[in-house]
């Protein structure tokens, strides 16, 4: 009843998904005679790649873009400038039209209640997509109700039910139900376990370990929780202030963070030691105004490392396949280039 084995365009070289200057302002109006006044630069530019039958988590603090990043991804919204390459093909081209595109990319949402239809059935919540994208209604309700096994919910039991008569657990178990109904090859987490109670995230967790390994699944698991990240993810990107500050393998990362605000996030981690204290707060002050954010590096005003230079020049992410930074300060140590005044694409950059 299922294809296992989604179409591979590309090869397994080829990554799954390649994001190249995504770029998002959202204009800001006067109320009164609607001139453009400003904009929220709320993702500025960011480049990743996010490979096949990996999970890459993203991390950082509230407002840097992660959600934002990932409602790109999933084109709920559109970005101003840059493009998605998807297993080798741009997104919305002839080659990969929108309608495919989304039958490959689902997404699980934070509100486990808001997110699912108050008006439908478990199984008709389900069941929407495919019926939507052509599937007759009895193969999608077979579907349905095989997903709902396949999460650990007795179809008999719950199919008939609304989401008012689940628990969080349950219907977070719907919502990745949902999202595997079109067999797709990425699925999009959001905050999907900050919700729960620890047990029950340990048990989606789980759960959600298992189907990857059987669906051939490739994750983005964007996640405020350190420690889950840690556990579940091969690669770790830190996004700030909606540019990628520092991206690599998650050993690397958790181990020899580099990048000032890196170290700051992770410091912040509870520890079990109970002889370790904390005398004073890893990282001060709140986020800057996306709107108007700071000259140069945009960490440069709460960072306890920071060079004059720092509030000049911008920083490009650097490094090798394996681990990129974008700090002027580190890139310099390891002998990278740096933008400089010479070079008018990096250091007046916007």
């Amino acid at each position: 009843m299922f294809d296992r084995s989604p179409k591979d365009v590309g090869g397994p070289a080829q990554p799954l998904l390649i994001v190249k200057d995504v770029l998002k302002h959202f204009p800001l109006r006067s109320p009164i005679l609607g001139r453009k006044t400003g904009a929220v630069k709320a993702v500025d530019g960011v480049n990743f790649e996010v490979f096949k039958h990996e999970t890459l988590g993203i991390v950082g603090e509230s407002g840097c873009g992660k959600s934002t990043t990932a409602r790109l991804l999933m084109q709920l919204i559109g970005q101003d400038t840059g493009e998605l390459i998807f297993d080798g093909q741009v997104v919305g081209s002839p080659r990969l039209p929108m309608t495919e595109f989304r039958r490959q990319v689902q997404m699980v949402f934070q509100d486990s209640y808001s997110s699912l239809n108050p008006r439908m059935t478990i199984e008709e919540i389900i069941s929407f997509a495919p019926i939507v994208h052509g599937v007759p209604k009895y193969i999608a309700l077979e579907r349905a109700h095989y997903l709902l096994n396949k999460v650990g919910l007795d179809p008999v039991r719950f199919a008939g039910r609304y989401p008012h008569e689940l628990s969080g657990g349950q219907r977070q178990r719907v919502n990745i139900a949902r999202a595997l109904a079109l067999r797709p090859r990425l699925i999009i987490l959001d905050e999907a376990v900050s919700a729960l109670d620890k047990s029950v995230e340990a048990q989606v967790l789980n759960l959600l370990s298992d189907l990857k390994k059987e669906f051939n699944l490739t994750f983005i698991f964007i996640s405020h929780d350190l420690s889950v990240v840690e556990y579940l993810c091969d690669r770790v990107m830190v996004m700030y202030l909606g540019k990628v500050a520092e991206i690599g393998k998650a050993g690397t990362i958790f181990k020899h963070p580099a990048h000032p605000y890196t170290k700051a996030l992770l410091s912040s981690m509870p520890s079990m030691d109970p002889d370790s204290r904390t005398l004073e707060p890893p990282l001060a002050g709140d986020p800057p105004n996306p709107i108007n954010p700071p000259s140069g590096c945009t960490f440069h005003p709460r960072c306890k490392e920071a060079e004059s230079i720092c509030s000049v020049n911008i920083p490009l992410l650097l490094g090798n396949a394996q681990h990129q930074v974008a700090c002027l300060l580190v890139n310099d140590k390891v002998g990278m280039s740096t933008p400089d005044a010479s070079r008018p694409s990096m250091a007046r950059a916007k």
